[in-house]
Protein backbone atom coordinates (compact mmCIF):
# COMPACT_ATOMS: atom_id res chain seq x y z
CA UNK A 1 0.00 0.00 0.00
CA UNK A 2 1.17 3.53 -0.97
CA UNK A 3 0.24 6.21 1.25
CA UNK A 4 -0.22 9.50 -0.24
CA UNK A 5 -0.11 11.31 2.92
CA UNK A 6 -0.14 10.37 6.80
CA UNK A 7 -1.24 11.35 9.81
CA UNK A 8 0.54 10.73 13.01
CA UNK A 9 -2.06 10.48 15.89
CA UNK A 10 -2.26 9.49 19.90
CA UNK A 11 -4.76 7.62 21.03
CA UNK A 12 -5.67 5.39 24.17
CA UNK A 13 -6.80 2.09 23.40
CA UNK A 14 -7.50 -1.27 25.41
CA UNK A 15 -3.94 -2.89 25.14
CA UNK A 16 -5.95 -6.05 25.78
CA UNK A 17 -8.12 -5.35 22.90
CA UNK A 18 -4.76 -4.06 20.60
CA UNK A 19 -3.27 -7.20 21.29
CA UNK A 20 -5.47 -9.11 20.36
CA UNK A 21 -6.15 -7.30 17.01
CA UNK A 22 -2.19 -7.90 16.05
CA UNK A 23 -2.47 -11.55 17.26
CA UNK A 24 -5.65 -11.59 14.79
CA UNK A 25 -4.20 -9.86 11.81
CA UNK A 26 -0.59 -11.76 12.43
CA UNK A 27 0.66 -8.01 11.61
CA UNK A 28 2.12 -4.87 13.62
CA UNK A 29 0.46 -1.53 15.21
CA UNK A 30 0.04 0.50 12.28
CA UNK A 31 -0.90 -2.00 9.80
CA UNK A 32 -3.61 -3.64 12.38
CA UNK A 33 -5.10 0.14 12.90
CA UNK A 34 -4.68 0.51 8.69
CA UNK A 35 -6.74 -2.95 8.08
CA UNK A 36 -9.21 -1.70 10.78
CA UNK A 37 -9.78 1.37 9.46
CA UNK A 38 -9.62 0.06 5.68
CA UNK A 39 -12.73 -2.73 7.39
CA UNK A 40 -14.85 -0.08 8.69
CA UNK A 41 -14.42 2.61 5.15
CA UNK A 42 -15.31 -0.81 3.12
CA UNK A 43 -18.87 -1.55 5.83
CA UNK A 44 -20.06 1.74 5.11
CA UNK A 45 -19.53 1.08 1.41
CA UNK A 46 -21.42 -1.96 1.80
CA UNK A 47 -24.32 -0.20 3.39
CA UNK A 48 -24.45 2.42 0.65
CA UNK A 49 -24.80 -0.30 -1.89
CA UNK A 50 -27.50 -2.09 0.15
CA UNK A 51 -29.56 1.01 0.28
CA UNK A 52 -29.68 1.40 -3.56
CA UNK A 53 -30.97 -2.23 -3.75
CA UNK A 54 -33.56 -2.64 -6.36
CA UNK A 55 -33.62 1.60 -7.08
CA UNK A 56 -30.83 1.71 -9.28
CA UNK A 57 -32.06 2.18 -12.74
CA UNK A 58 -29.60 0.62 -15.34
CA UNK A 59 -30.06 0.93 -19.21
CA UNK A 60 -27.32 -1.34 -20.82
CA UNK A 61 -27.41 -2.45 -24.51
CA UNK A 62 -26.29 -6.19 -24.02
CA UNK A 63 -25.01 -6.75 -27.59
CA UNK A 64 -23.02 -3.68 -27.15
CA UNK A 65 -21.63 -4.38 -23.69
CA UNK A 66 -20.76 -8.15 -25.36
CA UNK A 67 -18.67 -6.73 -28.01
CA UNK A 68 -21.32 -8.20 -30.30
CA UNK A 69 -22.11 -7.09 -33.81
CA UNK A 70 -25.91 -6.81 -35.39
CA UNK A 71 -26.49 -8.52 -38.24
Amino acid sequence: MTMASTKRITANLPADLLEDACDTTGKGITETLIAGLEKVRRSRAAKKASALRGRLNIDVDLETSRERTRQ
